[in-house]
C-alpha cells in the first residue's frame, strides 16, 4: 500500500524568520562540525572541498559544513541588506578600562 507524504514543491522558496539566539545556535553548530575532524590538515583540506566540488560528490561531514554555511552566509547578506547589525566596541587587553573575561 502506498504512503502518503509531503514534500515542497521543486519552485517553493519559504521565508523563514531567524532570531539572533537562532542565529547563534547555528554558528555554535557550525563550529561543532568544524571541531569534529581532529587532524588540522584533513580540516584544512575539507575547507577546500566545500568551496569546489560538487554537493553530490562531497562526503556527510562537507555536506553538512556546506549546508550550514550556506545558511549563514544568507542570513548574514540579508541582515546586512535590512541594516539589522549594530556596532560596538570590544576593548582588548592593553586598553584603558579592560576587564579580563571570567567564567561564571
Amino acid at each position: 500500500m502506498a504512503v502518503k507524504v509531503k514534500e515542497l514543491k521543486d519552485d517553493a522558496i519559504v521565508d523563514v524568520q531567524v532570531n539572533k539566539s537562532f542565529y547563534y545556535m547555528m554558528k555554535s553548530t557550525l563550529f561543532y562540525l568544524f571541531q569534529q575532524v581532529a587532524d588540522d590538515k584533513k580540516r584544512e583540506e575539507s575547507l577546500k572541498t566545500v568551496m569546489t566540488k560538487k554537493y553530490e560528490d562531497m562526503d556527510e561531514f562537507e555536506r553538512s559544513f556546506y549546508t550550514i554555511t550556506l545558511f549563514l552566509a544568507e542570513f548574514e547578506k540579508l541582515a546586512v541588506e535590512k541594516n539589522l547589525y549594530s556596532e560596538k566596541s570590544i576593548l582588548q587587553e592593553g586598553d584603558e578600562g579592560y576587564v579580563p573575561p571570567t567564567q561564571v
